[in-house]
């Protein structure tokens, strides 16, 4: 039983499939927007590609730390990818995944 208005189901159209990933500061500088990577995951046949089209302009810190000049190796970046609406059947919402930048 289903009490009303409680949803059943939730569904997520295939072109919102994003990859979401952090890569470090000092490797932000070679990230470009539509710059093609490729997503692998355990159980998937090959690499999925796809395009990053989110860089984030604020760092956040793998929590926890304090700021300092040593820490700064701890700043990360959240970068988002979609892949074509094909591909994106290949994947799962909160899925681990492997990111290799080309």
């Amino acid at each position: 039983m289903v009490s009303r208005r409680a949803s059943v189901a939730s569904l997520l159209p295939p072109g919102n499939v994003k990859a979401r990933f952090y890569v470090p500061e000092t490797s932000l500088g070679s990230i470009t927007l539509g710059q093609d990577v490729q997503l692998r995951c355990d159980g998937c046949p090959g690499p999925v590609a796809a395009k990053i089209s989110f860089v984030s302009q604020q760092a956040e810190y793998t929590p926890p730390v304090l700021y300092s000049k040593e820490s700064r190796s701890k700043l990360v970046f959240l970068i988002e990818a979609r892949t074509s609406p094909e591909d994106a059947a290949r994947l799962h919402p909160g899925q681990p995944i492997d990111v290799t930048l080309k």
